[in-house]
């Protein structure tokens, strides 16, 4: 894949003369302009700056260059960083520490995807001095497993097919040294029937990614949904409702650009990601409604609607995984509409079988501004499961709840309970807001880095 290389640009390790950065609220820049020279301070006042958040003031120097620029502070360091990678072009050091999380929104409103543009549109080239070794390479690493989710969602699906999926995975592997075994044709059909049969009607056939690193460490499961487009299947989806659906693979692009970051970080720990490949097309070998298919659990599922397919390649994964003993397992996955009803685009839904984890990964999400909504895993819901006319039904008998309904269906194939979560995610921008570009996002991944660095750190 042709990739976005702007976030590169976005940070500078050093520079001789950057741009001096300012982040002050009415308060603190009473007491600035106090220390400022005459000329500063009369041309901030003449243009009428009062640090209001989201605003901000270029200044010069005396040869009439810039010589920094002075922002209104937003309570939200995120948002600060996103507003101030629109300052004019240059590069900039802050004075004083640079938040984690200033850095981010810094880089991250940067990004553009023009892969397929005839003319692209130039970098602005606003670059963030970061001295700190450390700092630097952590924010590149983070900045990079965001990117390449959001490369992966916005790519059309003739392009990121499960073949090209495979493909992004394999070097992903490459890059940092991973092992990955890639099941599919009929060694999948046996092994793995429920994905095999949502993706059997496609051209691309289906597949299953294993990718393995480290070996010290506990055992991290990452799980994504790599549905690479979704039709709707035989209940065929409208054409307003299709049209966005190479998207439907976003878990599994938030799975492999959290699993770059944490390959780029050198965390200790074993780290596993699964991802289930398929594509839900329309052909003679798509399943029906209310077919009843095979799982890797040996269960047998009633389709109560061919467009719930996630669901159903999940099934298969998160059996796989919990053969082992993960310290913790996340799955991510843009699996229901009715999630999106509940919490809207922007924060996506979050059920744990384990309260301390649903928590912990409630407050690492608040404190690095990737923000989860909780909900319940509401056990008398699982009764619907069980409506089906022939077998467990993998929508339930209600059309109420259908995102705790879903959350319910994929705990019944964890062989054994262990720590888990599921994000139910939009995994695309309806619109531009700071820091966040319109199109495919990264939704959770710096909530579940953040809770994983906590649990290894323990």
């Amino acid at each position: 894949m042709d990739k976005n290389k702007g976030f590169s640009m976005s940070f500078l390790n050093h520079h001789d003369h950057p741009r001096r950065l300012d982040i002050l609220d009415q308060q603190a820049l009473s007491a600035w302009l106090d220390s400022a020279s005459d000329h500063i301070k009369t041309w901030i006042n003449d243009h009428g700056f009062s640090a209001k958040a989201k605003t901000h003031v270029v200044w010069p120097l005396d040869d009439g260059r810039i010589g920094g620029a002075v922002m209104g502070k937003d309570e939200d360091d995120y948002v600060n960083g996103a507003m101030a990678s629109r300052l004019p072009q240059g590069a900039y050091e802050m004075s004083g520490e640079t938040p984690e999380q200033f850095a981010l929104g810094f880089a991250l409103d940067q990004y553009q995807y023009q892969r397929f543009k005839t003319k692209k549109t130039a970098s602005a080239m606003v670059e963030l001095v970061i001295r700190d070794q450390a700092q630097f390479q952590r924010l590149n690493a983070i900045v990079a497993g965001v990117n390449l989710a959001r490369d992966l969602i916005n790519t059309p699906a003739n392009y990121l097919t499960p073949q090209g999926l495979e493909d992004e995975a394999r070097a992903l592997a490459e890059r940092h040294k991973a092992a990955i075994e890639v099941t599919k044709g009929d060694d999948l059909a046996k092994r793995y029937p429920a994905i095999h049969t949502v993706g059997r009607a496609a051209e691309v056939p289906p597949r299953l990614i294993d990718l393995m690193w480290g070996d010290q460490g506990p055992l991290i499961t990452l799980i994504g949904k790599g549905i690479t487009f979704d039709s709707g299947g035989l209940d065929l989806k409208p054409s307003s409702g299709m049209e966005i659906m190479k998207k439907d693979m976003g878990g599994a692009a938030n799975v492999l650009g959290l699993a770059e970051t944490i390959m780029s970080l050198g965390l200790n720990l074993r780290l596993r990601v699964l991802v289930p490949a398929a594509e839900n097309a329309v052909s003679a070998l798509s399943m029906r409604p209310l077919d009843v298919i095979d799982t890797a659990a040996g269960i047998p599922v009633e389709v109560g609607n061919t467009d719930a397919e996630g669901r159903l390649v999940l099934a298969d994964a998160l059996h796989l995984a919990t053969a082992d003993d993960p310290l913790l397992m996340i799955d991510f996955a843009t699996l229901t509409g009715a999630a999106r009803v509940a919490v809207g685009a922007e924060l996506p839904a979050l059920f744990s079988n384990n309260d301390a984890m649903r928590r912990d990964l409630t407050e690492a999400g608040d404190q690095v501004g990737d923000p989860l909504w909780p909900m319940p895993l509401h056990a008398p819901y699982d009764r619907y499961l069980d409506g089906g006319y022939a077998a467990m039904s993998s929508t339930g008998a209600s059309r109420y709840g259908g995102a705790i309904t879903a959350a319910l269906f994929l705990q019944r194939f964890l062989q054994k309970p262990v720590p888990w979560a599921h994000i139910d995610l939009m995994a695309w921008n309806l619109s531009a807001r700071p820091g966040h570009p319109r199109g495919g996002e990264a939704m959770g991944l710096r909530a579940a880095l953040q809770l994983i660095e906590s649990r290894i750190q323990n």
